[in-house]
C-alpha cells in the first residue's frame, strides 16, 4: 500500500512496473506536475546537504522518478529489472508542501532500508512488526527532520503517530496489570518497539500505510531490495569515512536501532565495515572494508555502455547533492576490460588472491586479463601456478598494459578500463598514462604511496589476516 492508504485489498489501476502506463494514467495538470517535481527535487537536495545521506543515496539509485495519479500518495517499488522506482502523486505532494514531502520521502526511504535489514519472513508476515516499523520510522523521521508532529494534509495529521501508539500501549498494559516502558525505552530500537507491542493484549494494528514489496500485486523481490539497500548504505559509509558528519551520525543511529536484532544483521554491518565508524571491529571479529571499497570503486570504473550521455536536469540535482554525475547509456554494450596484476616478488596472501579471483569471475560483461609481475610481466590464467621472486617493477606493468612492450612477442592490444594492482607497494613509483584507471591494493605493512600520489589514484590497504 502507499503512504496514507488504508485498504490492503485495493488493486492498483496499472502495473506499477510499467513506466509508460504510470505516466499516461489520467495525467495531472502540467502546472501541478511541475510544482510537485520542484518540491520533490528540493526535498532530495535538502537530504543530500543536511538531514539524510542514506535517503539521498537511495533516491539517487531510483533512476526513474515518476509523477503519476496511479498511486494515491507516494511509494518506492521494485521494478522487476533489478532497480527501484519512485512514484508520487503530484497533487498529494502539492497539498503536503515541502516539509510534508520531505517527511514522506524519508519515510519511504527508511522502509526500503528496513526491508533490507529485516528480511526474516516471520517478521515481514507479522502485522505487529509492520506497526512497529511505522512507529520506529516515524519517530526517527520526526527526530532527524526536526519535527514535533506528523505532516498535515488538509489540516489533519497523516500517518501513524508514535506517541499516540505509546499512549495506547500504556493503557493496554495497565489494564492488564503490567508495567509499561517509558517512551524513551519503548522507542529505543526497532526491536524494542516490536517486543513492547507484543506484550499488548490488543495491539492497535492498523491497515498498512505504505506499499510493501511483499504484496502480491507489487513486482518486488528481496534481491532487488538487498542490492539497492546495500549499495545505498555502502555509499553512505564511504561518505562517512571521508568525513561527512551527517552520514556518520545517521549510520550510527541506524546501527544503534538495528545492530544485535539478529545475527544476520550484525554480520551485515560487519561485512560493510561499519564498526570502523565507532573505532572498533564488528562482533564477528572480521571487517572486510577493503573488499566493500574495491567493489564500489570497480563498479564506478566498469560502467556499462559504449556511448554515454549526460542527463542535464538530473545531473544538476545529483551534483548539488554531492554525488558523481549519472550517465545514461546509449548504443551497443561492449565488454569492459579489467587487468588484475599480482606482485609475486613477495608473498601474496592466498585468501586475498582467491577472493579477488572469485569476485572478478562473477562480474558479467568483463573481459579479465591476469598478470603476475616482479621485475617482468608474466600473464597467467586463474588456477595456474604463479612464479616470481625477483625485483619489483610497476613500470613493467604500465609499459605492457599501455602497449609499449611485448610479452612472448605479443602486444597488449586492448584498452583497459581498470587496472587492479595487488602489491606491497615497495618499488619505484610511477605515473601511469591514465592514473584514474588504476586501483592499488596494498598489503599490510606495505607502502601506500599511491594514496598521496599526484595525480591521485584509488588506493586501499587490504586485510591479510586469516580469511
Amino acid at each position: 500500500m502507499a503512504y496514507g492508504e488504508r485498504d490492503r485489498h485495493m488493486r492498483h489501476v496499472v502495473d506499477l512496473a510499467d513506466r509508460r502506463a504510470l505516466e499516461q494514467w489520467l495525467p495531472a495538470d502540467a502546472a501541478i506536475v511541475e510544482e510537485a517535481r520542484q518540491l520533490k527535487e528540493a526535498a532530495l537536495l535538502d537530504f543530500g546537504l543536511t538531514e539524510s545521506a542514506v535517503a539521498s543515496w537511495l533516491y539517487a539509485k531510483c533512476h526513474h522518478q515518476i509523477a503519476t495519479t496511479a498511486v494515491e500518495t507516494a511509494a518506492v517499488v521494485a521494478s522487476g529489472d533489478g532497480t527501484c522506482l519512485l512514484l508520487y502523486n503530484p497533487r498529494f505532494f502539492v497539498d503536503l508542501g515541502l516539509d510534508g514531502v520531505k517527511f514522506v520521502l524519508f519515510h519511504e526511504a527508511r522502509h526500503l532500508v528496513h526491508r533490507h535489514l529485516f528480511a526474516e519472513p516471520e517478521l515481514r508476515e507479522d502485522p505487529v512488526f509492520t506497526l512497529a516499523a511505522e512507529v520506529s520510522i516515524n519517530h526517527v523521521a520526526k527526530v532527524r527532520l526536526g519535527r514535533d508532529r506528523l505532516p498535515l494534509l488538509y489540516g489533519e495529521p497523516t500517518g501513524i503517530d508514535p506517541r499516540e501508539i505509546h499512549k495506547a500501549y500504556e493503557t493496554d498494559l495497565r489494564a492488564h496489570g503490567l508495567d509499561p516502558a517509558e517512551y524513551s525505552a519503548f522507542i529505543a530500537t526497532d526491536m524494542s518497539v516490536y517486543s513492547e507491542l507484543k506484550r499488548m493484549k490488543n495491539p492497535p494494528v492498523p491497515q498498512p500505510m505504505c506499499i510493501r514489496l511483499t504484496d502480491t500485486e507489487i513486482p518486488g523481490d528481496q534481491r532487488t531490495t538487498d542490492a539497492v539497500g546495500s549499495s545505498a548504505l555502502l555509499n553512505a559509509l564511504l561518505a562517512a569515512r571521508r568525513g561527512h558528519a551527517g552520514a556518520e551520525q545517521e549510520l550510527g543511529d541506524l546501527m544503534d536501532r538495528t545492530d544485535g536484532a539478529s545475527d544476520r544483521i550484525t554480520r551485515m554491518w560487519g561485512r560493510l565495515g561499519a564498526g570502523a565508524l565507532r573505532g572498533r571491529t564488528a562482533r564477528t571479529g572480521r571487517v572486510d572494508w577493503w573488499q566493500r571499497w574495491l567493489v564500489d570503486v570497480m563498479a564506478s570504473k566498469l560502467r556499462e555502455g559504449e556511448r554515454l550521455v549526460y542527463p542535464k536536469k538530473r545531473g544538476a540535482l545529483l551534483a548539488a547533492l554531492g554525488h558523481d554525475p549519472m550517465l545514461s547509456r546509449r548504443g551497443p554494450v561492449r565488454d569492459k576490460v579489467l587487468v588484475i596484476a599480482y606482485d609475486t616478488s613477495g608473498s601474496m596472501p592466498q585468501h586475498v588472491v582467491t577472493w579477488l579471483t572469485e569476485l572478478v569471475g562473477g562480474i558479467d560483461g568483463v573481459e579479465a586479463h591476469w598478470l603476475s609481475f616482479d621485475g617482468v610481466v608474466m600473464p597467467f590464467a586463474p588456477g595456474e601456478q604463479v612464479l616470481g621472486g625477483g625485483g619489483t617493477s610497476f613500470q613493467a606493468v604500465a609499459d605492457y598494459v599501455e602497449g609499449r612492450t611485448t610479452v612472448d612477442g605479443r602486444l597488449f592490444d586492448v584498452a583497459p578500463d581498470a587496472i587492479v594492482m595487488l602489491t606491497d607497494g615497495y618499488a619505484p613509483h610511477i605515473t601511469p598514462a591514465e592514473p584514474d584507471k588504476w586501483i592499488w591494493l596494498i598489503t599490510e605493512g606495505g607502502d601506500d604511496w599511491p594514496d598521496a600520489h599526484q595525480p591521485s589514484m584509488a588506493c586501499h590497504r587490504v586485510t591479510t589476516g586469516s580469511g
